[in-house]
């Protein structure tokens, strides 16, 4: 039947919304998100952190990285957001942690390691420099003297080197109060002739990112070349592609390592141009862009600008740098795909309410309100709907009974009862196309947004961005083992389960085949399961969403004499 059809295609559309477009493959869907707390003996209790699988850095034996740091001279990095150090030798960013993000969120849990000297378990370092012909240039193991110990706000540290040929090279290195180093190289040329370079900048890091890569949140290398965002390049592909690398020309632009909070992005001048790729080698991995090649004549200087962003993925940040800088789409880091121009706004207002109400699991409650709020006239017309085909449903199913042996009269008979009661069969079907964009908007936001990551809620729900600890399959903890995928079946997944199956209840059968009705009454718990390895915060929003769907249907049942069956 006509009707059945459309009422069918609406609760598919409406379950692929509440999924996040996540019933199709493993390649079209997140991974689940792996628990950062379990509950033992009635306590919420943080996991270890999960670490990515160590990969050798050459032939060299892997040091700890003590050891490593302490065998060079150093300059010390110290921000409110970064902690860290400088090699002078190789003039090289190798030590550096975000000191405002943890690992866990253990109160003893350490900060979050960005930045590991080459030589241990998980090198990964930014680094500068030129090429040329016809000179000494600097290299790896280039011993920089340094004018100062600490690179701070407002306190730059300047890198020198001389060749002996009559070229002094200098890097001019300052970081902000945030995530950005602001980088001058220069070179001197005291020679009798000129000379021609060509400044570089890398990031290298030593493995993959321990964050999976998926269709909603690309993770791995990434950047931005003449405008447009680059997510094509995966791990495999530059393994495959080795030393050749994946290339690209741009003017400005930028690109890096992204994980899924975190970005390291080598960045240019925006108005200069640059050749730029990715390549890989032995288990390595570096992003890298070299600039336009400079003449120094003699006695003259050559001076080129860059920027190295690392730290995390603060949208408002990015913005900002955006706008004040001229940097291309750094914003375009957060993997925010089709629909940025609604996720974005989302974003900001989840973000005004957390700051105001200091609670980010209220800050969902509050804004999953505002959203159905805003949408309550699309909603009504769906629910009006949906309350006008219960009422017919008598008489559709005598019709049915009536006719079931002559299909093209039977479908006259109802489309003449449609008109006499002036009900349109597909007027359910629009809003939910119209809901599918916010939807999908609000769930790409609670998915990628760093401002949610071990941000508490209430009672034992002590990570947003982790799935609900508490399970009653090892009874509340109690039991010695943490269930995983679809068989942590969690609290909040069986509030989902409950209010969806509540919300199925108000809504008129679509069908009158058992078969049929018997999926339809299965749906709720078999998203209960899908649901459940799923973000906490991403829950909250659910269950809220339902709960007020509930009260909206009904409230217009009452108000038009339906009962729910």
């Amino acid at each position: 039947m006509n009707e059945q059809r459309n009422l069918i295609l609406a609760l598919v559309l409406s379950a692929l919304v509440l999924l996040g477009w996540t019933l199709i493959s493993d390649r079209l869907a997140p991974p689940a998100t792996k628990p950062s707390t379990t509950v033992v003996n009635g306590k919420t209790v943080p996991l270890p952190n999960p670490q990515a699988q160590p990969v050798a850095t050459g032939p060299a034996a892997v040091r700890t990285r003590g050891a490593v740091l302490g065998a060079s001279p150093r300059v010390r990095i110290a921000t409110p957001r970064l902690a860290g150090s400088i090699n002078l030798t190789g003039a090289r960013i190798d030590d550096l942690v975000l000191v405002t993000q943890r690992e866990t969120i253990a109160k003893n849990s350490p900060p979050v390691r960005l930045f590991s000297p080459d030589g241990t378990e998980l090198a990964y370092f930014a680094g500068f420099g030129w090429t040329g012909q016809g000179m000494a240039l600097p290299g790896p193991t280039t011993r920089w003297t340094a004018d100062g110990a600490l690179l701070a706000p407002g306190r730059p540290v300047t890198l020198r080197w001389s060749n002996g040929q009559g070229q002094a090279f200098a890097i001019q290195l300052a970081v902000d109060d945030q995530y950005l180093f602001t980088v001058r190289q220069s070179v001197g040329n005291a020679g009798a002739t000129p000379v021609a370079i060509r400044p570089f900048s890398f990031v290298t890091r030593a493995g993959q990112s321990k964050d999976p890569s998926t269709w909603a949140a690309h993770v791995g290398p990434i950047g931005v070349f003449d405008g447009a965002a680059d997510y094509s390049v995966d791990w495999k592909d530059l393994d495959k592609a080795g030393d050749a690398g994946e290339t690209r020309h741009s003017t400005g632009g930028w690109l890096g390592f992204g994980d899924k909070y975190w970005l390291t992005a080598a960045i240019p001048d925006p108005k200069a141009p640059v050749d730029a790729a990715f390549r890989a080698s032995n288990g390595r991995y570096q992003a890298e862009y070299a600039g336009a090649q400079q003449g120094v004549p003699a006695g003259g200087q050559a001076t080129t600008r860059a920027y190295l962003f690392a730290g995390g993925k603060d949208a408002t940040l990015l913005d900002r740098y955006d706008a004040q800088l001229g940097f291309d789409k750094l914003d375009h880091a957060i993997d925010w795909g089709w629909f940025i121009w609604f996720e974005k706004p989302i974003f900001y207002v989840l973000d005004w309410l957390f700051r105001t109400v200091g609670n980010f699991g209220l800050a969902i409650v509050l804004l999953t309100c505002l959203v159905r709020g805003l949408m309550f006239p699309i909603a009504h017309r769906q629910f009006r709907s949906a309350a006008q085909m219960r009422i017919v449903q008598p008489k559709m199913k005598a019709l049915q009974e009536r006719y079931k042996d002559d299909k093209q009269k039977l479908q006259e008979e109802m489309m003449k009862l449609y008109r006499q009661e002036k009900i349109n069969p597909v007027a359910g079907c629009l809003p939910v196309f119209l809901q599918i964009p916010i939807f999908y908007a609000l769930y790409k936001v609670l998915t990628l947004t760093l401002e949610m990551r071990h941000q508490p809620f209430f009672l034992w729900i002590k990570d947003l961005s982790a799935p609900d600890p508490l399970t009653p399959v090892n009874l509340f903890g109690f039991l010695p083992f943490v269930p995983t995928g679809f068989f942590h079946l969690s609290v909040l997944a069986i509030l989902l389960g409950v209010t969806m199956f509540l919300q199925f209840r108000l809504n008129p059968a679509p069908v009158t085949d058992p078969a049929q009705k018997q999926m339809f009454a299965l749906m709720p718990w078999f998203m209960m399961f899908i649901m459940s390895p799923f973000a906490a915060g991403l829950q909250v929003y659910y269950i809220m969403s339902n709960s007020i769907t509930i009260l909206q249907q009904r409230w217009l049942n009452s108000r038009m004499g339906v009962t729910a069956t």
